[in-house]
This record gives C-alpha cells, sequence and structure tokens, in this order.
C-alpha cells in the first residue's frame, strides 16, 4: 500500500469536483536491457473502473506494479490521491496466520469491523480459519477483503479471477461489482479476457506494441454489471 499527497495543478481531464485520484505520466520502464514500456499517460477520476487489456506479456501488470509504487526505477511522475491498495494474482496470504490476522496485519479493525467486512466477501464466520482452510475462491475472497480493510483512495486488482472455473468468475465479478457500489471505489484491474473487461469496466484501456504504450482507450457504457440503488443488476436481464 502507499499514500501519494496530490499536491497538484488541476490537469486536463480531471472530473467536476476536484483532483483526479491517478495522475500517471510515464517516459518509459526498463528492466535491465529489456524497453517494456513506452509512454504512457493514465488520469483516473473518482468512481471508475479502468480494465487494462493486452496480450501476455506485454507489460499489464508492471504499469500496475508501477502505479503501486512496487518499481521505483521507472521515468516519470505517479501521483495517488490516498491509499493505494492491490490484489496480486496469487493470494498473497500468510499461511500461519488466520483469515482475521490476514487482515489485521495491514488494517487496526475492531473486531465487529472485522466480521463485517468478512461478511461483506462471504466468509462469515470463517475468521479463525487459516488460508490453507481455504478453497481458492475464498482466498481470493480474503485477499480482497484484506485489500479493503485499508479504505483505499485506489484498488489495483492484478488477474483476480485467474485459475477459476467460469462459475466462481461469475460469482467473484458480481461481488466486486456490489463491493465497487457499497465502497465508492476507484479501480484499476488487469485481465486477459475481454469478457471480464466488458462486463465490469467503465473504460477499457489496452496496451500494444513493444515497448507497450496506450493503443486503445475508451469508454464502456454497456458494462453488463451496473450498479442501482437495490444493489447490482445487469444490463442484459
Amino acid at each position: 500500500m502507499r499514500d501519494s499527497a496530490a499536491n497538484l495543478t488541476t490537469p486536463p481531464g480531471t472530473p467536476p469536483g476536484g483532483l483526479p485520484v491517478l495522475d500517471l505520466h510515464l517516459n518509459g520502464f526498463r528492466r535491465g536491457a529489456t524497453h517494456i514500456l513506452s509512454e504512457v499517460a493514465l488520469t483516473l477520476g473518482q468512481g471508475e473502473t479502468l480494465v487494462l487489456v493486452g496480450l501476455s506479456g506485454v507489460g499489464k501488470s508492471t504499469l500496475l506494479r508501477i502505479i503501486a509504487g512496487l518499481e521505483p526505477g521507472f521515468d516519470g511522475q505517479c501521483q495517488v490521491d490516498g491509499t493505494v491498495s492491490m490484489v496480486f494474482q496469487e493470494p498473497t496470504l500468510l499461511p500461519w496466520r488466520s483469515v482475521r490476522d490476514n487482515i489485521s496485519l495491514v488494517a487496526d479493525l475492531a473486531p465487529e469491523e472485522l466480521d463485517t467486512l468478512l461478511a461483506e466477501v462471504g466468509l462469515d464466520g470463517r475468521g479463525r480459519d487459516f488460508p490453507g482452510q481455504l478453497s481458492l475462491g475464498q482466498q481470493r475472497r480474503l485477499s480482497l477483503a484484506r485489500a479493503l480493510a485499508v479504505r483505499p483512495g485506489l484498488l489495483l486488482m492484478d488477474e483476480p479471477f485467474v485459475s477459476l472455473d467460469p462459475a466462481l468468475v461469475e460469482d467473484m465479478m458480481t461481488l466486486f461489482a456490489r463491493l465497487r457500489g457499497a465502497h465508492g471505489l476507484t479501480t484499476i484491474l488487469v485481465t486477459h479476457s475481454m469478457e471480464e473487461a466488458r462486463a465490469l469496466g467503465s473504460r477499457i484501456v489496452t496496451l500494444g506494441g513493444s515497448p507497450a504504450r496506450i493503443v486503445e482507450d475508451v469508454q464502456n457504457a454497456g458494462a453488463y454489471f451496473q450498479l442501482s440503488a437495490s444493489g447490482v443488476i445487469s444490463s442484459r436481464s
């Protein structure tokens, strides 16, 4: 997780009401002799769900890690308004810690707050269990709960539904859509699946080329999972 103060002059494209949640101006990124990313500029407004797509190995996860502050050697500037929290491809849980303790390590929550958060992600009553007692889908739910526990200004999700069967992917997308509305999340989600991108993204950004750059940035008004006052609805229902 990373906190960044947003002491910026208002850039072009700033959403009404204030500064963007993310303002990234990347001149490039190399790892050793490999030039992975070219110039990339991203501005993200409050409440957006930006889905980042592109071929495997193009640099999507690297870009996410730069925004998370895990790749300090980049050339450029990255400003985030609030705390950055990240859900990795693998759950990255501590197996010797209980479900509750995996969350408590990153956020000082009261017991009732922990119970509420676990119930929100479908892990009600599992607080004393250990990660090894959970299925992969449940471990991913715990990873999401841990990321939400710090009340992030920006949530980053790197292939959060990978290796799950189609029914579990649908469940997890529904869960994310519900939590997005309940917590007012601003999110960047990396996926290789255009189906997931079209289902969840209010905006779809495609990386391409070598070194990679943004080749398309489009609004996705027809996202499958839309939000209403009563919860998650489907535009195809």
